[in-house]
């Protein structure tokens, strides 16, 4: 399956105007937003998880991102609130589910295959520093290597914000709302610029709150090797 698969295109998807489709596991379902493969899928997806429901336990051969958007994750390592950014690495394995219900963006199959690094991160603990050179734009750091910086920025009010995606960049409207292209972007919409790309977003009359990746589309994205 191709979706949203061409990386040389700025692409979006408002994802709260399209209907969530069944997964193969029961109580669990998705809004697909680009991906590369079949059920084993270089992928990009928000994922609804009905009260009581969980997936069997499963080891993540290409690495697994996501951010907790509502609700309570949760898996033998914990219960993770939203506001809460997981990577676990290839060959990291859990069980997940969630007991109330809850909402994930998730990424999987993006990871580089060596990388080993656990990250578990309560974002509600911690802080948004100015931005070093755009004036009304804070920024958290999440994740940061060679590949690739993950971070949450808050624009101010109508803050005209640069966006200059030298790697490509992705980003996932929390809060608030941004224009960018003659769109309007509010929450859990999402857009995907290509490498070598510039332009310029506005943040709405109440700003915005966003989850943003930059620089790890340098790489041809491909389907898993399997």
């Amino acid at each position: 399956m191709e979706l949203n698969a061409n990386f040389d295109e700025r692409v979006f998807v408002h994802s709260e105007r399209i209907d969530w489709q069944p997964s193969p596991m029961a109580g669990v379902d998705r809004r697909m937003l680009d991906r590369l493969g079949d059920e084993v899928a270089r992928a990009t997806t928000i994922v609804r998880y009905a009260p009581e429901s969980t997936f069997s336990p499963h080891v993540h051969t290409g690495g697994e991102e996501f951010l907790v958007l509502d609700g309570i994750f949760q898996d033998e390592h914990g219960d993770f609130p939203a506001g809460s950014y997981i990577r676990n690495p290839p060959e990291s394995s859990h069980t997940p589910g969630s007991k109330d219900g809850c909402t994930i963006f998730v990424k999987l199959w993006q990871f580089d295959l060596a990388d080993r690094t656990q990250i578990r991160l309560d974002t509600n603990k911690m802080d948004f520093v100015p931005h070093p050179s755009i004036a009304g734009v804070g920024s958290m750091p999440l994740f940061e290597d060679e590949r690739e910086e993950v971070c949450l920025e808050r624009w101010d009010a109508d803050t005209d914000v640069l966006l200059d995606a030298v790697g490509g960049a992705e980003l996932l409207v929390l809060e608030g709302r941004f224009e960018q292209g003659g769109q309007s972007f509010e929450r859990h919409s999402w857009l995907r610029l290509p490498k070598d790309s510039q332009t310029t977003a506005k943040a709405g009359a109440s700003g915005a709150k966003l989850w943003i990746k930059r620089g790890h589309l340098t790489i041809p994205p491909k389907a898993p090797a399997v």
